[in-house]
């Protein structure tokens, strides 16, 4: 041959770049398979209850918790496969606010059950299209079984939400005080807009001593009380509705008295001009006062600081200030008084100014928190929670969030199934009977999907002590009823046995399930649909496209070899 190659031999052709890592086939598959279940088993024993809290420690905080997205986000997985059940797991957060960590075991079971069927050769794509019909099915079965909660009476409906609270709270650090948190959330879920249930409009405030029992809901708005001035302790520090509701008015200026901050030159003829230009700036500051004053308001907020000369100012007036207000609190505050966020203290109209029946400063623990209540518009609420060390506050706050988002979710699609594993085993069981009228491979692929659903029931158990195979054996032969009577049946994780967790008041809202299951599929599917994993390290040469566009046509530019700019092997800048 002319090349001078042995008969049979292709030329080598040089694709990717040099040092690039390529992985492909089904060994890299299982490998993606094999690195999600090993995230799985970080946070398997979380999960309920009687689930375990995970201590994870880093360089600048230490954070306990059990709540699955908070556990995913702080490990700072790398893993490019692994990393799909982490934004699974936030994307849960996100949408639903609870079931984190069941999505997580979902996804990672789908996973395991087909691993046995890649190894053998089946081609990733027909396992695929079965998980997408189960996981269809499984939804469209949960939408069947769902109990809607909506139409009852306000006191039998309140209670219903209670019940769905307490479901989301058993298995949180704060499970022992769950009859009184349940009923706080509801209360606080109540007092949004019940159109929007904006939860920017739901503060939660930590104040670090105390018991659980101390928290307390303010119907209204609380906020710790800002860095202070000279003349603050001479303000009033409580206003009542006795002659007039104190009046509010909200600013987005500061009130302090500023030297010329530009390079600004005044020439003089006579120094004691010096003096008209000194009076100039205290009357400007001094004219903004007055108009905050005049304006008829009581309580003056500003985002921005409010200085020694205007707290003193003001302390003078009888009138209260303070300054650097957090954002989301002056917002809340302006929701909830009708007041408008001023930028400006020139021709402020009465419409900008906001009222309320009760404005008082009062002490909390070691700290003192402004509260504003008895608003004009009630939609609005702060929780203070109490409680002993920065970390337990912190997780008590995450657990209250999940009940507060499954209230709201109640609320807006009010439709429960029962929890415990009693719904897993229900369409565990519906999808083995479906596969059993199909015929071909998906039969086995639909039977795996089922069989996977069973991690739920059985990691509820293992993580209570229990023996989970005598359990999941109770639970199927339960579930396996012909007249539909143990479709309600789950885990009763203080006796170990099997309850009606429906009649237990054991629930959860149908829109966690659906979200957890179509998320799980769809995870469990893209990671089947990768073969081949493509790193691309970054170019000697610091440029990480490897070239670019190099400026003469056989040069590489500024990387390592020729790009899609160059030809041939540019020599680049090496170190």
């Amino acid at each position: 041959m002319a090349t001078g190659m042995p008969f049979g031999m292709q030329p080598q052709i040089i694709l990717l770049k040099e040092g690039t890592d390529t992985s492909q086939g089904k060994p890299q598959l299982i490998s993606n398979i094999n690195a999600c279940y090993a995230v799985a088993d970080v946070v398997r024993t979380t999960l309920g209850p009687r689930g375990m809290d995970k201590l994870m420690h880093t360089e600048r905080s230490v954070t306990v918790s059990n709540d699955g997205a908070t556990i995913m986000k702080t490990l700072d997985i790398v893993h490019p496969a692994a990393k799909t059940l982490v934004d699974i797991s936030l994307a849960q957060d996100a949408e639903v606010g609870d079931g984190t960590t069941t999505v997580v075991l979902l996804a990672a079971e789908f996973l395991k059950e087909c691993k046995a069927f890649v190894e053998e050769g089946v081609h990733p794509q027909g396992i695929i299209r079965s998980y997408r019909q189960a996981a269809q099915l499984a939804v469209d079965q949960v939408k069947k079984l769902a109990v809607d909660i909506g139409g009852k009476g306000a006191a039998e409906r309140r209670e219903m939400l209670q019940k769905c609270a307490q479901t989301s709270l058993n298995s949180k650090l704060v499970s022992g005080e769950r009859d009184f948190f349940a009923q706080v959330v509801v209360d606080a879920v109540s007092k949004l807009d019940p159109e929007t249930l904006d939860l920017r409009m739901l503060g939660i405030k930590k104040v670090q001593g105390g018991g659980l029992r101390d928290s307390f809901l303010v119907d209204g708005v609380a906020f710790k009380k800002t860095f202070s001035y000279a003349g603050f302790e001479m303000q009033p520090k409580k206003f009542e509705g006795g002659g007039g509701n104190p009046k509010i008015l909200l600013l987005n200026i500061e009130l302090e008295l500023k030297s010329e901050k530009e390079n600004a030159e005044v020439r003089l003829d006579d120094p004691s001009q010096y003096q008209s230009i000194v009076d100039a700036e205290w009357n400007i500051i001094y004219d903004k006062l007055a108009k905050c004053a005049d304006s008829g308001a009581r309580v003056v907020l500003s985002r921005y600081a409010i200085g020694d000369l205007a707290t003193q100012y003001f302390a003078d007036r009888d009138i209260f200030c303070a300054g650097r207000v957090a954002e989301e609190d002056l917002q809340r505050v302006a929701s909830a008084t009708g007041a408008q966020v001023q930028t400006t203290v020139n021709n402020l109209s009465p419409k900008a100014l906001g009222t309320c029946a009760v404005f008082e400063e009062r002490q909390v623990g070691a700290e003192r928190y402004n509260m504003v209540t008895g608003c004009p518009s009630a939609h609005t609420a702060t929780l203070v929670l109490r409680g002993g060390s920065d970390q337990f506050l912190d997780e008590a706050d995450r657990s209250l969030h999940d009940a507060i988002m499954i209230v709201r979710r109640a609320l807006k699609s009010p439709q429960v199934v029962p929890g415990g594993g009693a719904i897993d085993m229900e369409l565990s069981q519906y999808l083995r009977d479906h596969a059993r009228s199909i015929p071909g491979k998906s039969q086995l692929f639909i039977n795996s999907f089922a069989r996977a659903l069973e991690v739920i029931p059985r990691q509820l158990a293992d993580n209570s002590g229990f023996d989970a195979t005598d359990v999941l054996n109770m639970l199927r032969q339960k579930h396996a009823a012909k007249d539909g009577s143990g479709r309600n049946i789950g885990i009763d994780v203080n006796t170990g046995g099997v309850v009606d967790t429906y009649a237990a008041f054991v629930w959860e809202p149908a829109v966690v399930k659906i979200n957890a299951i179509t998320a799980a599929a769809e995870a469990a599917c893209l990671v089947l649909s990768v073969d081949e994993t493509v790193r691309n390290p970054r170019s000697e040469g610091g440029d990480m496209s490897g070239g670019g566009m190099g400026p003469m046509p056989g040069r590489g530019g500024m990387g390592g070899r020729g790009g899609m700019g160059g030809r041939g092997r540019g020599r680049g800048m090496r170190r």
